[in-house]
């Protein structure tokens, strides 16, 4: 079973942020919208919406890998039961 942290974005260097808010803008299947947007402003985006609290910057520790996940879907892979 997965096994999530929440990132708090305050801890993290504001270039990483940045970083990470880029790649994740420019994932390929990352939609927004019937007109393409420019990168910096999908960035001003995401980074509004960890801001507010709307998404959640999660790390799973097995796989090494990190996503944005909206607060309700983040609160659910985090309270997921561990394996008994």
């Amino acid at each position: 079973m997965p096994d999530f942290i929440r990132v708090p974005i305050d801890r993290l260097d504001g270039d990483t942020l940045s970083a990470l808010l880029e790649e994740f803008a420019s994932r390929d299947g990352t939609d927004y919208g019937e007109s393409e947007t420019p990168l910096d402003q999908r960035v001003s985006q995401l980074r509004h919406q960890l801001d507010s609290g709307e998404v959640q910057l999660l790390f799973e520790a097995s796989e090494e890998r990190w996503d944005l996940v909206s607060r309700q879907d983040a609160e659910a892979l985090l309270s997921l039961p561990e394996d008994e």
